[in-house]
């Protein structure tokens, strides 16, 4: 980790502890036949005047709040990555900050740290191999139609979903991403998420519900699972299960784009393969943070904060300090996150 970013994080922890403050490429909407938007082609709310997105795509992001970019991603640089995770696991290095996850299942057990029982990683903002993902120009160009020129990287994570144990735990519940940030406006944040292999419904692909970036932000809890749920995988407790649902198939190097209030999930990996995506969120670097106290975040603020104190003896932080902690610029300037 660089000076400036040690500063800058040191400065957070000090300052709660009461002292002073450092090829082209063309967009795919799936095999699903979802309409356009048929609005005023001049009114968008939720992408940027550039010319990178064509205006049939905007119109379809607009409408569906997703949009999948074909082979975005080369194979040489998904290779890269996969070697870096895989020196991960084998411990032969030790990235600052980065949460290593393994499946509910098999979280008590004695397996050993290795790719088999590693289900994802997470913050692997100082990790320079993996970060390099979310500074790459190819996905920068795209994040820019919907953060702006200012793009501060937030959340990063690899996710190496495992075989399910027929407990169907390897499920992530339908959840909007905007529940973990206290950050806003929602319209100035997007994820980029890319297949690092060929993902369908047999290996837990992402499913999507169009059009639901327009709702609020839902309360999200645990879902009451029988086989039990991996930690931090809230889920939407009343959603309509009348929504209409589209599985985004993808191949290696594709990348789906999608708004922070669109409702998501996957399904179990029912093979015997590993299945692997990359992912980084990003927002506008003049974006604010708000406090959740009081909100339907609350729960999520709690529950980090129990887990920062019980590993790391740190108290009396907030949900804005934890990710201002994450928090890396990749484009443009600083300004408030």
């Amino acid at each position: 980790m660089d000076l400036s970013r040690a500063a800058f994080r040191l400065d957070v922890v000090l300052g709660h502890l009461g002292r002073p403050s450092a090829e082209a490429v063309i967009a795919h909407p799936t095999s699903g036949a979802l309409p356009l938007a048929s609005s005023d082609p001049q009114q968008f709310q939720y992408t940027l005047d550039n010319n990178v997105l064509s205006l049939e795509q905007r119109k379809f992001y607009e409408e569906n709040g997703f949009i999948v970019i074909k082979n975005l991603v080369s194979d040489a640089d998904i290779e890269r990555f996969r070697n870096e995770f895989e020196r991960i696991c084998k411990q032969e290095v030790k990235p600052l900050g980065l949460k290593i996850m393994k499946d509910v299942t098999i979280a008590t057990s004695e397996y050993p740290i290795s790719e088999k029982a590693v289900s994802k990683v997470q913050h692997f903002q100082e990790d320079e191999e993996l970060f390099r993902y979310c500074t790459l120009p190819e996905i920068l160009k795209y994040v820019e139609c919907f953060t702006g020129p200012n793009i501060m990287a937030l959340h990063t994570m690899l996710i190496n979903k495992p075989p399910d144990s027929g407990k169907k735990t390897s499920r992530h519940p339908l959840h909007q991403d905007l529940h973990y940030f206290p950050i806003r406006p929602s319209n100035k944040i997007v994820c980029a998420w890319t297949a690092m292999e060929h993902i369908d419904r047999n290996n837990g692909c992402l499913v999507v519900l169009p059009g639901t970036h327009k709702y609020t932000l839902q309360p999200h809890d645990y879902p009451q699972w029988e086989g039990g749920v991996n930690m931090m995988f809230y889920g939407i407790q009343d959603c309509d299960k009348n929504n209409a649902r589209v599985h985004l198939v993808m191949e290696k190097g594709d990348t789906v784009f999608f708004h922070p209030l669109l409702i998501h999930g996957s399904g179990r990996n029912k093979t015997q393969g590993f299945r692997k995506a990359i992912s980084c969120h990003y927002a506008s670097a003049d974006s604010y943070y708000i406090d959740v106290k009081g909100t339907s975040q609350e729960n999520i603020e709690k529950e980090i904060m129990m887990v920062l104190k019980n590993m790391n003896g740190l108290e009396d932080l907030s949900l804005q300090d934890f990710w201002r902690l994450q928090a890396r610029l990749v484009k443009g300037e600083r300004i408030n996150l």
